[in-house]
């Protein structure tokens, strides 16, 4: 039986340790047609630099794009302090050898206006997006739809209420939840069921690869971050790959339509994603219908997951 064709992306992210490791599934089993950066973990030269760094480990040849440096209002944030000043610290990655390019946006747009279709999977803040969108208000909807990782329905973990990819540029985030095309949200409620552990490492390591390698380097600085912080029980998260694998294997996850709101303001509040669960209000309007584009991605079959990580690590060994 001929295997189906690979989903075709677009990846808007923002390396990163957990992006880095998207990337890696990205380019096993989605066929990509560039990555664009954004300033976020770590500054927009840093992003970009890691982003063809990673390119150059795996020796794929896919355009590389660099966007937005700062947020469309909110004052620039980082995660250096997850993600080192490097955004890539504990992992080794090659000098990359390529420049990327300078006009994420236009990218954005030139490709969906060449192919309708394409997935959208964007894993750092939304400002690209968001601009896009403004840039040209049929972009969205040329789209196959946007597959995301931010926000949650549980909290946040900048703040009580907020994620930090929809904190970081919370009026990008209101501009493309509100995108005519499906919005899938896959948020830290979803992220946290896939983690990674000593055993997980073992597993990479015993491929010897050089994605194997940055994989088993990401998870083991995710262990390391976690130790003496954390309560002993827990994991830390892959965040970055759910959102890539929940494109190029929807069968592994669960998700329902439902609006999802994306709070602009409030000391405790601001950037938090609001997903309404109900099923009609208070006076019976309905709120879960064919209009509505927001999906919760809301559970995933972990095990499988962290198995199609490893695998795509092999296909580089």
């Amino acid at each position: 039986m001929t295997a189906p064709p690979k989903p075709r992306v677009l990846v808007d992210c923002d390396p990163g340790h957990d992006d880095a490791v998207m990337l890696v599934c990205a380019a096993a089993y989605a066929d990509v047609v560039g990555i664009t950066t954004v300033g976020g973990n770590v500054g927009i030269d840093r992003t970009t630099r890691n982003a063809l760094a990673v390119c150059e480990l795996l020796g794929w040849d896919v355009p590389v794009h660099a966007g937005a440096a700062r947020p469309l209002l909110a004052e620039p944030s980082d995660a250096r302090h997850v993600h080192g000043e490097s955004g890539m610290d504990g992992a080794t990655l090659p000098s990359p050898t390529r420049s990327a390019g300078t006009d994420a946006v236009g990218f954005l747009l030139d490709a969906t206006r060449a192919e309708e279709g394409l997935w959208l999977v964007p894993t750092g803040p939304l400002t690209n997006v968001a601009l896009a969108m403004r840039a040209d208000p049929g972009f969205a909807s040329r789209l196959a739809g946007i597959c995301l990782m931010g926000g949650g329905a549980l909290g946040g973990n900048v703040t009580v209420a907020a994620e930090f990819n929809v904190h970081a540029d919370p009026e990008a985030a209101a501009i493309v939840f509100g995108a005519p095309c499906p919005v899938h949200m896959c948020g830290l409620d979803l992220t946290h069921q896939v983690t990674v552990s000593p055993a997980f490492v073992e597993r990479l390591r015993t491929i010897d690869g050089p994605a194997s390698r940055l994989c088993a380097e990401v998870a083991e600085a995710a262990m390391a971050r976690y130790d003496g912080v954390a309560s002993a029980a827990a994991l830390p998260p892959l965040h970055d790959p759910v959102a890539l694998l929940a494109v190029t294997h929807p069968q592994l996850f669960h998700r329902r339509r439902a609006p999802i709101h994306i709070e602009l303001e409030g000391a405790l509040t601001r950037g938090a994603t609001l997903v309404d669960r109900r099923t009609a209000t208070a006076t019976g309007a309905r709120l879960v219908h064919d209009q509505i584009t927001t999906r919760w991605v809301h559970d995933v079959d972990a095990a499988a997951a962290l198995d199609l990580i490893v695998d795509a690590c092999r296909a580089w060994s």
